[in-house]
């Protein structure tokens, strides 16, 4: 088991060695990782990946380079970055997506209420049959004062009757 600060070095390493195709030195490590240690304890730290088969030291003075195992450890690592990091992609779509659906399902309701309100103000009257035609003039009455108003009121039915 490697410990945080091991796992930083080995990962830049790893970088650092598919970059150059060169050893990486603990002193360039000490430099490029930013670690608030002496270099004794990063060579400590490389000793300890060593034991563990994740670097290797290609001559005494040479510096490290990782094996197969570093490789599909970091691979790995990666892989599972990915997979979380697209898994919350995937569930932030999910949310936006279902947000928008319920946004549109509001508005649909609004339109419907709308629509509907609007429908009933606006309802087309039925055609009126022969009998209710004399209804209408009856309740009009057929007084000489009303005559001509109604007669223009008649004349009024009757072109939006024909309308239809």
């Amino acid at each position: 088991m490697i410990t945080n600060r091991q796992e930083k070095l080995l990962n830049f390493l790893i970088k650092e060695y598919i970059t150059t195709a060169e050893p990486v030195s603990s002193k360039a490590l000490k430099k490029a990782c930013s670690l608030s240690v002496c270099g004794a304890t990063i060579r400590n730290d490389l000793q300890a990946l060593t034991k563990e088969g994740y670097i290797e030291q290609p001559h005494t003075s040479a510096g490290r380079v990782p094996t197969k195992k570093a490789y599909k450890h970091f691979a790995d690592k990666v892989a599972s970055e990915r997979e979380t990091t697209f898994s919350t992609f995937i569930y932030q779509e999910i949310k936006i997506t279902r947000m928008q659906i319920e946004e549109e399902m509001n508005l649909a309701q609004k339109l419907m209420k709308s629509l509907s309100e609007a429908s009933s103000a606006l309802s087309i009257p039925r055609q009126p049959e022969k009998n209710d035609l004399f209804e209408i003039l009856n309740m009009l009455g057929s007084s000489k004062p009303t005559l001509g108003k109604n007669m223009d009121i008649i004349n009024e039915i009757i072109k939006e009757l024909e309308k239809f």
